[in-house]
């Protein structure tokens, strides 16, 4: 499994008390409490609380006797402790902690179980963290409590050595084949998410133990050679070859073929490499796996996906925030290895993709490739957060501070919801919010985990604390816009085709429709009302081999301007991708006038099967609300020199260069914004 964004489904009564779930009183989220004023137990110099996810931890049973199973002092304590998956929110303000999938009231055990590893190993993290950073009374115990536990999951005998069972009942029985399945099925059988996750907790977890307590840090490190064993003989295995997908070179390596999965296990490599620099098989494979991670960067400035890191090795239409975890990776890696490469992928990253994807809307959990699903989860918003404050750390640069902080304001109303979503007082969050603003007010393992490393990280940087605890909600969002095909007047035969799925196998369908046209076809898209100038980016399904041309004229007041030509074929070879065509935006690089009404598109020659047009300011912005604004202004293309804010004037823009170093501090006389080539520029 990789992310959850949805809670189990309403139990009937009967179910609820076989499950025997706990409650507790959660009051409705509200806005943090102001710096200064404090809550009990709880410093006002502290934004972490870890009361929710205290909640949700329960004991498990080590069970004796399972093969392959056992873990550090088994006999001497049989119990251990691991966070229950979902926590339900019930009407009175309390939750119910619950598992995954079907709870069989027979039996006291569900279709998934109570517990994973996923949970398990990342509830470590924050453990470590809290320990590491505050001092947190108990933390270290938790944290060991909860490794005693990952680690019984870990298979440490036979073929399967090093790989990690996922799910585990309350009662302490593995679940290694699940309802619904899991890839891989039996879920120890091969690199997987959990497997990584474990390498993550591990890694981060040794330093902390390394002094305070040698013997369970000598464990440690035994099983992170084990896990890392595993990487050897598995994915690893095909270190140094490539695999072609839809024409693009993608490494063959990659844990379970994901970016998101094996940047996670780079952040626990990047910690106890750090912390053990001689060990070189461990080094060995922090360098191998970042290599991997670096080798899924695609675009550039106004060429999507606009140097972001794409997390499937399988598909080169989809990008992910949950587990979108690649640049802090490449940061931690690069400045770990003294690899300044992966420092500067990593700003590319997060200064070039992540200002488009803040300015667009924030964390969506799905660009594939125009952004399709909206939903947006703790663990996205938590992404973004510890790229930009990770290249922060390991450049300098000031921008991917700012950056951290836009994005940190997420949990206190940022959102496409407006409101608070992390309430200082309990610890708590919320599992997701909609499209439409939507709140999900459950609050499981998943949504407290990294909530609270956010919070974690914004309680070790000050300044960047400051800047999303300011921030209250959203008055501007100007950035990507998607115009469907569909919606455009077609001539020359051209058809709407409706597909019975979204999804293709590595892309989804705009809509779930598309527009065909044969030579002589065209199509004429309207563009958004009072647009100012834009690029657009035709998102066009692309066979392997040649299948001609299409040409793109502006229309409306004014002659007729050629944009430029795409072709409708060409992707290049199928490779290991699961379909022969590939979705993919082709920006067209001249700019479209503010006063063009509509394009259209001419099939030249052969065949056009086209899914929505991307629309593109030449001028991003996010305005953002609260005791202390500001707007996000950027460049989109490496084309504008300035943009326009209403209200600037009086205030101070602070100009970042692509890089996301600081170029210089101006005060603004105007409501003229400056900008750096391709930079961004704050105003406060």
């Amino acid at each position: 499994m990789s992310h959850r964004t949805t809670t189990v489904a309403a139990l009937t009564a009967a179910v609820v008390v076989a499950a025997s779930v706990l409650t507790t009183p959660a009051a409705a989220l509200a806005a943090p409490t102001a710096e200064g004023a404090g809550t009990a137990g709880h410093p006002t110099s502290t934004l972490t609380n870890l009361d929710h996810l205290d909640f949700l931890l329960d004991d498990v049973p080590l069970l004796p006797g399972v093969p392959g199973h056992t873990t550090y002092d088994q006999a001497g304590d049989p119990t251990a402790r691991a966070p229950w998956v979902y926590a339900d929110r019930d009407a009175d303000g309390t939750y119910r902690r619950v598992g995954g999938g079907t709870l069989d009231p027979a039996t006291g055990h569900w279709g998934q179980g109570a517990f994973d590893a996923d949970d398990i190993s990342r509830a470590a993290v924050v453990y470590v963290r809290a320990w590491q950073q505050q001092r947190t009374p108990g933390s270290l115990d938790t944290a060991r409590e909860l490794l005693r536990s990952l680690t019984y999951l870990q298979t440490a005998t036979g073929p399967d050595a090093g790989n990690v069972v996922l799910w585990q009942q309350s009662d302490g029985t593995l679940n290694t084949s699940p309802t619904p399945p899991d890839s891989p099925d039996p879920s120890d059988s091969a690199d997987s998410f959990w497997t990584a996750r474990t390498i993550w907790a591990l890694g981060e977890a040794y330093p902390a133990f390394r002094h305070t307590d040698p013997g369970f840090a000598r464990f440690l490190q035994d099983r992170l050679h084990l896990a890392v064993g595993a990487l050897d003989r598995g994915s690893l295995a095909e270190y140094g070859r490539y695999d072609t997908v839809n024409g693009s070179r993608v490494p063959a390596w990659l844990i379970a073929d994901s970016t998101s999965a094996t940047a996670e296990a780079v952040l626990g490599l990047s910690a106890y490499t750090a912390a053990v620099p001689t060990d070189r098989d461990v080094r060995t494979v922090l360098q191998r796996e970042t290599e991997g991670v670096a080798a899924m960067q695609r675009g550039a400035t106004g060429t999507w996906p606009y140097g972001a890191v794409l997390p499937s090795a399988t598909s080169q239409s989809t990008w992910n925030a949950w587990g979108g975890m690649a640049p802090a990776a490449l940061a931690r890696a690069g400045s770990v290895l003294h690899r300044t490469a992966w420092e500067r992928d990593a700003e590319q990253a997060t200064a070039q993709f992540g200002t488009q994807l803040l300015t667009t809307g924030g964390p969506d959990n799905g660009w594939t490739p125009t952004p399709f699903d909206l939903t947006q989860i703790a663990y996205g918003a938590d992404s973004l957060v510890q790229s930009f404050t990770a290249t922060a750390d390991a450049t300098g640069n000031r921008g991917q501070e700012a950056l951290a902080g836009i994005a940190a304001s997420w949990f206190f109303g940022a959102n496409p919801a407006g409101v608070p979503v992390y309430d200082r007082t309990t610890g708590a969050c919320v599992d997701g919010i909609a499209a439409d603003g939507t709140v999900n007010r459950g609050c499981g393992a998943e949504s407290a985990i990294h909530t609270a490393l956010t919070m974690l990280a914004l309680d070790a940087h000050p300044a960047i604390r400051a800047t999303a605890t300011g921030i209250d909600g959203r008055s501007t969002v100007h950035g990507i816009t998607t115009v469907e095909a569909e919606s455009g007047t077609l001539a020359g035969g051209a058809a709407v085709v409706q597909h019975p799925t979204a999804w293709t196998g590595s892309a989804n369908w705009s809509g779930s429709a598309s527009v065909h046209a044969t030579a002589g076809g065209s199509i004429t898209v309207t563009l958004p009302a009072g647009h100012g100038p834009v690029v657009l980016a035709p998102v066009v399904s692309r066979q392997a081999g040649p299948a001609g041309t299409t040409t793109w004229t502006t229309s409306g007041p004014g002659r007729p301007t050629t944009l430029g030509r795409t072709p409708n074929g060409g992707a290049g070879e199928q490779g290991t991708a699961p379909t022969s065509t590939v979705l993919r935006p082709l920006t067209l690089g001249a700019v479209v006038p503010a006063q063009v009404t509509s394009v259209t598109a001419r099939v030249a020659s052969g065949s056009l099967d086209l899914d929505a047009v991307l629309v593109q300011p030449v001028v991003a912005h996010l305005g953002l609300t609260g005791a202390r604004p500001l707007d996000l202004v950027v460049d989109s293309t490496g084309s504008a020199r300035a943009g326009t804010v209403t209200g600037a004037s009086g205030r101070t823009a602070s100009v970042y260069a692509a890089d996301g170093r600081l170029v210089r501090t101006v005060h603004l006389r105007s409501d003229a914004v400056p900008l750096a080539r391709a930079g961004f520029t704050v105003v406060r």
